[in-house]
């Protein structure tokens, strides 16, 4: 996923997009498990997205709580 559409999205929008792919990371997890994963590099991007998303979450809130102050 690309930084610049993380950072045109709202909070709603990345909070929406950790959960999903919390979800999709687990399903991967389970599917490498159990051996059915097929493409072993998703794993991996997948992670990524998500450090992407969170990072992305953090600085919104960040700006947010420094203008508040």
């Amino acid at each position: 996923m690309k930084t610049t559409k993380l950072r045109e999205m709202g909070v709603d929008d990345l909070l929406r997009e950790e959960k999903s792919l919390r979800q999709a990371l687990f399903n991967l997890r389970v599917q490498h498990a159990i051996g059915q994963l097929e493409k072993p590099h998703k794993l991996r991007q997948t992670r990524r997205d998500l450090a992407q998303v969170l990072t992305t979450l953090r600085q919104k809130r960040g700006s947010v709580s420094k203008e508040s102050r």
